[in-house]
């Protein structure tokens, strides 16, 4: 684990909430993937459309780390979501939005043993 890949995340949260989508761009690599269980899509208009369609505000709640895979649950307005995303040289390669965090704990193969303190 590292703190910079937390950081990261945190910060590209921060930016979603904001619907600061130039500092959200600046955190995503140019290739960066984005999907959800109704499809995925690749580039900086990609997620421009996928942070535009998503609800506004995303609260961050437990976070798991291995190996540049960090999985962050959600509170948003009808619930708890989760999201998986990959971090590479501080920059996010790919996010994929998860209804719940057992389903994103089980994409990605991270367990309890990675949560975050």
């Amino acid at each position: 684990m590292t703190t910079s890949e937390i950081a990261t995340v945190l910060a590209w949260h921060d930016a979603l909430n904001a619907s600061d989508l130039d500092t959200l761009i600046s955190l995503s690599s140019d290739d960066i993937e984005v999907g959800d269980a109704h499809g995925a899509a690749q580039g900086h208009a990609a997620l421009r459309e996928w942070a535009s369609a998503h609800p506004p505000k995303a609260e961050v709640g437990r976070i798991y780390v291995h190996d540049g895979v960090v999985v962050v649950e959600q509170n948003i307005t009808n619930g708890t979501a989760a999201a998986a995303f990959r971090v590479v040289h501080d920059h996010v390669t790919s996010v994929f939005r998860h209804d719940d965090l057992s389903a994103a704990l089980a994409a990605t193969e991270l367990t309890d043993a990675d949560l975050v303190d």
